[in-house]
């Protein structure tokens, strides 16, 4: 697969072409959604639920957190597992809309910027490396967004939808069915060995053992056939 033209990566106008209000609005919509679920959360929950809930949120955005360790510690701290779920996978959707909007931007952003130009400058190679992503393109890209061992998140699946050569909106709505469904497989899973550990302790704890040992076995395998 041939990476089209670098220009943008949603076919964005240059930053100077974009009138001031609209570039604005453009970056203010993901916070504002996200700031409103923050509110409302406060507005339903225990201040210290609602605090802690945020604080877990904003350790999603902060490498190397990811769905595979935050949601997990969402269930055990005892929040329901379809609201840490919809929590976290919230984060990746307001991810990806703010890179669908300010992708100019983002190549400004300290370490963010010099990421995205690195994954962009080795694209053939990453697709290559990942032949079911070209070859399901809209599932890939949701698999590549549910799957925590292929770096998941709104970030690198709007990257990997581009690459894919999937619409703006496609791409967007891949990366909300990946992130909801794969935090949703996590915090089932997690909630059922929670259950498992307080009525069988030594039963939960093989199942912990295994699931560990499958996560870091599948992650081991993983950065091998890359580096091939």
């Amino acid at each position: 697969m041939d990476l089209p033209p670098k220009t943008s990566l949603f076919e964005i106008c240059p930053a100077k072409a974009v009138p001031l209000h609209e570039r604005l609005v453009r970056f203010a919509i993901p916070f504002v959604i996200g700031g409103f679920y923050i509110l409302l959360c406060f507005l339903l929950m225990p201040y210290e639920s609602a605090l802690l809930l945020g604080g877990l949120m904003l350790a999603y955005l902060v490498p190397p957190a990811g769905k595979e360790s935050i949601v997990p510690l969402g269930v055990a701290l005892g929040f329901p597992w379809w609201l840490i779920a919809f929590s976290i996978g919230l984060m990746d959707v307001l991810a990806g809309i703010f890179m669908a909007l300010n992708f100019d931007v983002a190549l400004r952003i300290p370490l963010l910027g010099q990421w995205i130009s690195k994954i962009l400058q080795k694209g053939n190679d990453f697709v290559r490396r990942r032949p079911w992503l070209e070859k399901f393109c809209f599932f890939g890209v949701v698999l590549f967004v549910m799957f925590p061992l292929q770096g998941s998140g709104g970030i690198g699946g709007s990257l990997v939808g581009w690459m894919a050569g999937l619409s703006p909106a496609r791409t967007l709505l891949a990366i909300t069915i990946g992130a909801f469904l794969g935090c949703s497989v996590i915090a089932t899973g997690s909630q059922a060995i929670k259950g498992l550990l307080l009525s069988n302790h030594e039963a939960g704890v093989i199942a912990l053992a295994g699931v560990v040992a499958v996560f870091v076995l599948s992650y081991l395998a993983y950065r091998w056939k890359v580096k091939r």
